[in-house]
């Protein structure tokens, strides 16, 4: 313990010890906040307090950690990750893969995507890669034909062939469940369906496939890998501990990764 604290003072200088010990991660409130709120007695042990600050909004979580108003954030996969620093020039890189949220279509209408009648509603998601997830599992299921050469952050733009001239609501991912009972279906993240009780594996109507590289991960600041409090997190994110809370406590529809990033 005594050679954690001079390791911190040696990272962050002359702070309040309270300062010091203190670690922030901006997250989602489910299933991330909770997965984190697991581990804060492991953190406890090691004399740091972490402090998580739910959010909801995909825009508020990599600007906060690029102003340093938190160490790190949990609410992402690297693919989202990149296009944000494309667009917004954001100095993060991932630090650890934690779990897989399956992509998934819901409906309170229809029981089977075969049901959809010519011209109904979907609500996809709108944010960069969600949404081109979204149509990723519609043409799976043979919906729709995406163009040749669409890439991850294709939208609706991209469709080539709609047999069925689907409608789309492109919709802020954390309104998906709101819009649910007003559209035919809704491709929602995980997280969000987590919210309303719905669990891909049983409730949904089609997935991605759980091969999916969108692994939700632990996102820092350039330069920070080596701060002490940042090493402890990753480590007891990566434990069997957590591994066996995952599984225990989402049965399936959360898919444990717990790898270092590529």
């Amino acid at each position: 313990m005594k050679k954690f604290l001079i390791l911190l003072i040696l990272a962050f200088g002359c702070t309040k010890k309270d300062d010091a010990m203190t670690l922030k991660v901006a997250a989602t409130p489910v299933p991330q906040a909770q997965m984190l709120h697991f581990v804060k007695s492991e953190l406890e042990k090691e004399g740091i307090k972490l402090k998580v600050i739910e959010v909801d909004d995909y825009n508020i979580p990599n600007r906060a950690l690029a102003e340093k108003e938190v160490a790190a954030n949990f609410f992402q996969h690297i693919p989202f990750m990149d296009e944000q620093i494309k667009n917004f020039g954001y100095k993060i890189q991932c630090y650890a893969r934690i779990e897989l949220e399956p992509m998934a279509i819901y409906s309170d209408k229809i029981a089977s995507l075969k049901d959809l009648k010519k011209g109904a509603t979907i609500a996809i998601p709108n944010d960069p890669t969600n949404e081109f997830r979204a149509l990723s599992i519609l043409q799976k299921q043979g919906l729709i034909e995406m163009r040749p050469h669409a890439k991850l952050t294709a939208t609706v733009a991209d469709i080539q062939s709609n047999p069925l001239d689907l409608k789309f609501r492109e919709i802020d991912a954390a309104l998906l469940t709101r819009a649910l009972p007003d559209v035919d279906a809704a491709a929602i993240p995980t997280n969000f369906a987590l919210q309303l009780g719905l669990n891909p594996s049983k409730d949904s109507l089609a997935m991605e496939s759980v091969d999916s590289p969108y692994a939700n991960i632990i996102a820092i600041r350039i330069g920070d890998a080596d701060d002490p409090r940042l090493e402890v997190l990753k480590k007891v994110m990566l434990s069997d501990n957590m591994r066996t809370f995952i599984e225990d406590t989402y049965k399936g529809a959360i898919i444990p990764v717990l790898k270092d990033c590529p």
